[in-house]
């Protein structure tokens, strides 16, 4: 049996491309390249900084202890110098993790400091060898190919030129010159990315050290929302306050009006008058119980004890509040706090059948200490409802921690740990 092979469009397709492929990565490592040119030159660069390193240590002992001491004392300049040779020749940013004014003792535990000095002492030489061979092999080409220019350059007399077989001696050179030139690109193109590689690894941070990095940004941008959240918050309480809320109570005061004055309406008309009267009323005392819970006035302008205060007053159970705060904590923190003990004492009062709730806050060092303890049913589960789960996610936002201690029968004590400094 003859199975014939058909070449279909896409085979045809993929082969081109895999062929355009080859020719594209061959043409980006010929000698006349940019590629060829970006690699060589990388290496050329990094050059002195590894060749002091062949050549003391044909020196005296006293030399080498001393070049030792001033590569040391210089690892800062060093590393700076061979990360601007990165981002100006590759286009790489090699960030670095210890500032360069950090105490020695910080530094010495940072194993970036350790990483500096291994590329500075053994990575560098190495590099500066290979670069060497790159220029060397370099140059050995541009002499082999021009073997028969700079011959015929000689005195007619010369022994080269009148020794028998020189012109196959010279093609012989000029072909091992044709073949340099075909592999040296390549080879730059090899140390150039392990010289680049060394960089990155040693002179960068490790693994631990971008994830600890990654963390701090992470927290530092949960800040930022945080405070544009808080911010936002009291842009639109100042915005119902002085706007919607102002014309629904000059609304209401209208109606009010009317429904003093127009006793010679007819009946209808009075009762729509009255209704709409009604309404109005209803709607700013709503918008004022919203505006105050987006962010309550009091709570910027005396701060969280006047604001609690208010709270446990209004509250349906006795609340005995304790506030143990020497002076004002952040703002963002102070919402926060607010929003969430108020959150607490409503859940307590709608879930608990509690009939006293004791509320104390205390900061102790850079930690405020918040604790709500009622004597009702208990049973209450954090992994369990969206009440306690808000709670939570509300502290968390800030750093802070949330707990529940709700046996059956009770009680409840809810505590809670946030900063007092973002």
């Amino acid at each position: 049996m003859f199975q014939s092979k058909i070449d279909t469009p896409p085979r045809r397709a993929v082969r081109g491309a895999a062929g355009r492929a080859v020719l594209a990565a061959l043409a980006a490592r010929t000698p006349w390249s940019a590629g060829a040119r970006r690699d060589s030159l990388f290496l050329a660069a990094g050059l002195p900084f590894g060749l002091p390193w062949l050549v003391v240590p044909g020196a005296s002992g006293g030399v080498l202890l001393l070049w030792l001491l001033l590569t040391v004392a210089l690892l800062d300049l060093l590393t700076t110098a061979q990360r601007s040779r990165v981002r100006a020749l590759r286009g790489v940013e090699v960030p670095g993790r210890v500032p360069p004014g950090a105490a020695w003792l910080a530094r010495l535990r940072a194993g970036l400091t350790w990483r500096q000095a291994v590329h500075h002492l053994v990575v560098a030489p190495v590099q500066a060898l290979c670069a060497g061979l790159v220029i060397g092999l370099w140059g050995a080409a541009a002499v082999l190919l021009g073997f028969f220019g700079w011959v015929w350059l000689l005195p007619p007399g010369n022994s080269l030129r009148a020794r028998p077989g020189w012109v196959v001696d010279g093609a012989v050179a000029t072909l091992g010159g044709l073949l340099l030139l075909a592999v040296v690109p390549w080879l730059a193109a090899l140390f150039a990315a392990v010289d680049l590689w060394a960089v990155r690894a040693l002179l960068g941070p490790n693994r631990a050290e971008l994830l600890e990095r990654r963390v701090e940004h992470l927290a530092r941008s949960r800040v930022d929302v945080v405070d544009a959240a808080d911010a936002e918050r009291r842009r639109i309480e100042r915005d119902l306050h002085d706007g919607a809320q102002q014309r629904l109570v000059s609304l209401a005061m209208n109606l009010g009006l009317a429904r003093r004055t127009l006793k010679h309406l007819p009946a209808e008309a009075m009762e729509v008058i009255v209704a709409a009267h009604e309404e109005a009323q209803a709607a700013v005392k709503e918008l004022h119980d919203l505006v105050r819970g987006l962010h309550p006035a009091v709570l910027e302008d005396r701060g969280l004890d006047a604001a609690l205060s208010g709270i446990a007053a209004r509250s349906p159970v006795p609340v005995h509040l304790t506030v143990d705060l020497p002076g004002r904590i952040a703002p963002t923190v102070e919402a926060v706090a607010y929003f969430t003990v108020s959150e607490a004492l409503a859940n307590a009062a709608k879930h608990s059948r509690a009939s006293r709730i004791d509320l104390v806050l205390r900061r102790a060092a850079d930690r405020l200490h918040i604790t709500v303890t009622d004597d009702g049913v208990g049973g209450a589960d954090a992994d369990r409802g969206t009440g306690l789960t808000g709670l939570r996610k509300r502290a968390a936002s800030v750093d802070g921690s949330f707990a529940v201690t709700s046996p059956r029968g009770g009680p409840t004590t809810i505590t809670m740990e946030l900063p007092c400094e973002l």
